[in-house]
């Protein structure tokens, strides 16, 4: 079977948005592998004990994604943009009620010693990783979310340029920016825990 093209699953998220149930129906088969495939990607991140499994995190995704209301799908970009998103949201919250935190808990800290170090499949503690983006989302909501697209959703630098309406070159540049940032931040929150 063929991969659907970008535009195939642009036109079925549209039609869902507009209503369309078997619109839906089509798109899910569509979209199935490279969800599950953003989700062992994630998995592979977490600590080799972790309980939950790609397959239960891609259901949970895609149940949060059908309850979606207010979303108005721009394009295939978007659409995992926004289940990449989700996933976080999924994992983070699991993390926190299964007590593993970055205080405390079972979780598994790494020490980064460049900032590439962060975004190589290395188990970088989700909760921590989390609470920096969610400072930089104060600082700078557009180098989080790239981190977001990129890190938690796999998605290209072009299809993240996209989905954020700006040229890759940009991408690039708050990618790299973001990168060295987020380190400094996991490097002090791992220093403040010595």
């Amino acid at each position: 079977m063929a991969a659907p093209s970008p535009q195939d699953v642009t036109q079925l998220l549209k039609a869902w948005n507009n209503g369309e149930q078997a619109a839906l129906a089509q798109l899910i088969p569509l979209v199935y592998n490279e969800l599950h495939r953003l989700a062992h990607r994630y998995m592979g991140r977490e600590r080799n004990e972790h309980t939950l499994q790609s397959t239960a995190l891609v259901h949970e995704a895609y149940e949060r994604l059908i309850n979606l209301k207010s979303v108005s799908w721009q394009n295939r970009a978007h659409f995992f943009a926004v289940s990449a998103q989700l996933m976080r949201r999924i994992l983070v919250d699991y993390a926190r009620s299964r007590s593993y935190s970055k205080r405390g808990g079972e979780s598994r800290h790494v020490p980064l010693n460049e900032a590439v170090a962060v975004f190589q499949d290395r188990r970088t503690d989700i909760v921590a990783l989390d609470d920096a983006l969610r400072a930089l989302v104060d600082i700078d909501p557009r180098k989080a979310r790239v981190v977001e697209m990129r890190f938690f959703g796999g998605l290209s630098i072009k299809e993240t340029a996209e989905a954020l309406n700006v040229s890759q070159e940009t991408v690039l540049r708050d990618w790299r920016l973001a990168k060295v940032w987020l380190l400094r931040q996991l490097s002090q929150g791992e220093a403040n825990e010595d």
